[in-house]
C-alpha cells in the first residue's frame, strides 16, 4: 500500500501485556529514526514504575520516550486528554524529522488516536460521579463494573473493572444522556485521520506461552520491589484512581493481614492474564493490524526482519 498523500507516517506497536512491545518499539525506532510515544493508561502516572512496567533508561537505549511518568497519581486523565497530548507529541516528533512510534496496550487510547475520534462532551453530573465513587468504595470495583455491563456491555468489555475512572465516566454518560458511551464514541468518528498509520500487533499462537511470560513478569516485579512500591502507596492512602492498576489493589488484603504474599502474587498473575485476554479481544476487532506471531521466531533479529518486510510492503519503501 502506498503512502496516503500528504499524510505523515505513523508506526504503532500494539498487543497484550508481556508480549515484548517495549523492546520491539525501541528497536524499530532505532531502525527508522523514531521516537516512542507511549499508549499505556498506567505508565502516565508517577511513582508506579514497577507495577506499570515502565521502560528503564537502559531499556530505552537512548530513544526518546514521551507520555510516561508525567502525571500525579491523584489526577484523573481521560481518553480525550490522551488523544490531545499524543497529537501534540506526534506533531513535535514529526517537526524534528523523526517517525512517531506509538507503543502500548491500551486499545481505547490507540483506536481513539488513530481514528481521530472527536469526543462529544456527554454531559456531567458531579453528584452522580460522587455516588458511583462511594458505591465502588463500599462494594468494590467489580460491583460497579457489573452495573456498567448491565447497561453498556460493549463498554464493559473494553474497560477493565479496576479502571475506576473510565467505568464511572461511561456510567455517567449513560446516566446523563440515556445513551451508551460506545454509541456516542462511534458517532464521534466523523473526521478523517490526519495520519497514515501502520499498526503491528504482537501475539502468540499458543496462549499458554503468553500466560507463562505474564507469570514470569509478575515474579520479576516482585524481585524488583513491587511489594515495597505498593506498600508506600498504601501508606499514603493513595489506593484510588491510578492505584486501581493491577499490581496495587491486590496487595490491600496482604497489607491488612488477610492474605499471604503467595496468594497475592497468584492473584496478580491471574488478573494480569485476564487483562491480556481483554486486550486481545479488543485488538482482534481491528482488521488493520498486521500481526506478528511471536512463537514463529527464535530471536529479535528475525522479528525485526518480519517487521521490515511489513513496513516495506505497506509504505513501498
Amino acid at each position: 500500500m502506498a503512502q496516503i498523500a500528504n499524510k505523515p507516517r505513523l508506526l504503532a506497536v500494539v498487543g497484550p501485556t508481556a508480549s515484548g512491545k517495549t523492546a520491539l518499539g525501541v528497536e524499530l525506532a532505532k531502525l527508522y529514526g523514531g521516537e516512542v510515544i507511549s499508549a499505556d493508561s498506567m505508565q502516565i502516572y508517577k511513582g508506579m514504575d514497577i507495577a506499570s512496567a515502565k521502560p528503564t533508561q537502559e531499556e530505552m537505549q537512548g530513544i526518546p520516550h514521551h507520555l510516561i511518568d508525567f502525571l500525579d497519581r491523584d489526577v484523573t486523565f481521560s481518553t480525550a486528554d490522551y488523544v490531545q497530548l499524543a497529537n501534540n507529541k506526534i506533531e513535535e516528533v514529526i517537526s524534528r524529522g523523526k517517525l512517531p512510534v506509538i507503543v502500548g496496550g491500551t486499545g481505547l487510547y490507540i483506536d481513539s488516536l488513530l481514528e481521530n475520534t472527536k469526543f462529544a462532551d456527554g454531559g456531567r453530573d458531579e453528584a452522580y460521579r460522587e455516588e458511583l465513587t462511594v458505591f465502588a468504595r463500599e462494594n468494590g470495583c467489580e460491583a460497579l463494573h457489573a452495573r456498567l455491563a448491565a447497561v453498556d456491555p460493549e463498554a464493559a468489555e473494553a474497560i477493565h473493572p479496576n479502571n475506576l475512572v473510565r467505568v464511572i465516566r461511561a456510567l455517567e454518560v449513560y446516566h446523563v444522556t440515556g445513551r451508551r458511551f460506545t454509541e456516542l464514541k462511534r458517532e464521534s468518528r466523523t473526521v478523517e485521520s490526519p495520519y497514515d498509520p501502520l499498526i503491528i500487533g504482537l501475539n502468540y499462537s499458543d496462549r499458554a506461552v503468553l500466560y507463562r511470560r505474564i507469570d514470569q513478569r509478575v515474579m520479576q516485579m516482585v524481585d524488583k520491589g513491587i511489594v515495597e512500591e505498593a506498600r508506600e502507596l498504601w501508606k499514603e492512602g493513595g489506593m484510588s484512581t491510578s492505584a486501581n492498576a493491577i499490581g496495587f489493589k491486590e496487595f490491600i488484603p496482604y497489607f491488612n493481614g488477610e492474605a499471604s504474599l503467595e496468594e497475592t502474587i497468584a492473584k496478580i498473575q491471574q488478573e494480569t492474564r485476564r487483562y491480556a485476554k481483554r486486550q486481545l479481544t479488543w485488538f482482534r476487532k481491528n482488521d488493520r493490524i498486521q500481526w506478528i506471531i511471536l512463537d514463529e521466531f527464535a530471536k529479535m533479529d528475525e522479528i525485526l526482519e518480519k517487521c521490515k518486510k511489513c513496513i516495506a510492503n505497506y509504505w513501498n519503501i
